[in-house]
């Protein structure tokens, strides 16, 4: 009678142990199971719906400042599934005249299209599309050329200053399709571009500060499936020249809230007039 008493105990204790480890691996679950939910889901949002990025340079000045923070669309071109070879249909195809982010290799000072430099470091650029697959573009003497046609661009009466405090006419410019401005620095020419039918799937990129952006003047067209997407908006605009430890302080942050940020550029959409 001892005997079953205590192996009913044992068989009792044993049971406790059991529900209270399966307890303990319910309650881990529970606290860590959301959280990796919660990243996997942001990843494929990042990988193939929107992504954000911040504009390093001013290559794009007067449009997109240093500092602005943009989402692009991933989906619109068509994203890439990730850890697969699939690829999402399009919406539609690039078009001349968007601002978009892309992909470019660089190896040092180096840049080079990812197709044609796979072993390059890849990078993430912002530009304009002037040239569609098909267009023959020219840049020569400071104007650019599609198809044979001078794009016309004609002076505002504004001036911008840069990064550097250097004073540039502002220029509205007529691209087929797109009306935006761009900035003319006066008396210098800038880099030339040789005449240059766009192969298909590829695109002619342009920074807007035409004299102070390296482009596909530099490093040739980039292939439509390193196209990251087209800009949406700016959802947030501040030059932050603070490294992550100074982050930790509070009055960096309201440094950066009251001298650095651009509230006027807030939801700031980047679509052609």
């Amino acid at each position: 009678m001892a005997a079953k008493i205590e192996q009913e105990s044992a068989q009792a204790e044993g049971g406790d142990a059991e529900g209270e480890e399966l307890s303990l691996g319910r309650r881990v679950w529970d606290q860590v199971g959301p959280i990796g939910l919660a990243i996997l889901i942001a990843l494929a949002i990042r990988a193939m719906i929107i992504e954000s990025y911040y504009v390093p340079s001013g290559s794009m000045f007067p449009t997109m400042w240093i500092g602005d923070h943009v989402f692009v669309t991933k989906f619109t071109y068509g994203s890439h599934v990730p850890f697969t070879d699939l690829t999402l249909p399009a919406l539609r195809d690039p078009q001349r005249g968007e601002i978009v982010v892309f992909g470019l290799g660089r190896d040092g000072t180096d840049l080079c299209p990812l197709d044609q430099c796979p072993d390059y470091h890849s990078e993430g650029f912002v530009k304009r599309i002037v040239g569609i697959p098909g267009d023959i573009v020219e840049v020569r003497g400071g104007q650019l050329y599609i198809n044979g046609e001078p794009v016309p661009a004609g002076p505002t009466g504004a001036l911008f200053t840069d990064d550097h405090g250097m004073e540039l006419t502002v220029l509205d410019e007529d691209l087929p399709g797109c009306r935006h401005q761009i900035l003319d620095r006066e008396g210098y020419v800038g880099l030339s571009g040789a005449t240059k039918t766009v192969p298909e799937d590829r695109y002619y990129m342009m920074g807007d500060n035409r004299d102070n952006s390296k482009d596909s003047r530099v490093f040739g067209t980039i292939h439509r499936d390193d196209l990251k997407g087209p800009v949406l908006f700016n959802y947030w605009a501040w030059n932050n020249h603070y490294g992550w430890l100074s982050m930790l302080n509070p009055l960096t942050w309201l440094d950066l809230l009251w001298n650095e940020m651009n509230w006027g550029r807030l939801g700031m959409g980047y679509d052609c007039e």
